[in-house]
């Protein structure tokens, strides 16, 4: 089951939730002021494993998508 990130615009707030896709579509519940809330597009990062076992960033996950970096350490962002 994924878990979404939502804001919700009454009080501000932003939250996760674990739901199934089946329950995509129905607009949650804000925890705080009980409102409905509005799903927001996540970043993710997805990591391998370098040759020396350290963990290093995949292209395309955010903010390591454009570094030359051999691994987040040496990375200036």
């Amino acid at each position: 089951m994924p878990i979404y990130e939502y804001f919700c615009p009454q009080c501000n707030l932003k939250f996760e939730l674990l739901r199934p896709s089946s329950k995509l579509n129905e607009i949650p519940s804000c925890p705080r002021c009980h409102n409905g809330a509005k799903r927001m597009l996540s970043p993710f990062v997805s990591h391998s494993n370098h040759d020396e076992g350290a963990p290093t960033p995949t292209s395309g996950s955010f903010p390591c998508s454009t570094c030359s970096a051999i691994n987040c350490a040496s990375c200036k962002e």
